[in-house]
């Protein structure tokens, strides 16, 4: 890979954990915010489910930003865009499509395959 398109990715990543950290703040004060009493039940409950909806949405950000992370750790130690399967050059174009990704797109379709044949 060109070590423009490490640059490249290296900035795109940035900008993503920028923007995955944000969202996580964003929902830790939307959680801390909301404290209120509700005399219905229903409300009680829509309330619980709004909240375990938005904590399932905080945990996939927390996710993100550890596989972000890790992808810019590939990037200082070398690694970056190297499946880590087969250990093939992973392409430009799926890396611009998912650029923490480890697996090249033929081992992921494998994976993929392996998962639904098992019925993960």
């Amino acid at each position: 890979m060109e070590q423009k398109d490490i640059e490249y990715f290296r900035q795109l990543l940035a900008s993503m954990l920028d923007e995955a950290q944000q969202k996580g703040d964003s929902t830790l004060e939307d959680l801390t915010d909301n404290n209120e009493i509700f005399a219905d039940p229903a409300d009680r409950a829509t309330a619980e489910s709004d909240r375990a909806f938005t904590l399932r949405i905080r945990d996939r950000e927390r996710r993100l930003i550890k596989k972000i992370r890790a992808a810019i750790q590939r990037i200082d130690d070398g690694s970056f865009g190297v499946c880590d399967e087969c250990g093939e050059e992973i392409g430009v174009p799926r890396l611009k499509a998912r650029p923490v990704t480890k697996l090249c797109i033929n081992c992921k379709s494998k994976q993929e395959e392996d998962e639904h044949l098992r019925g993960d």
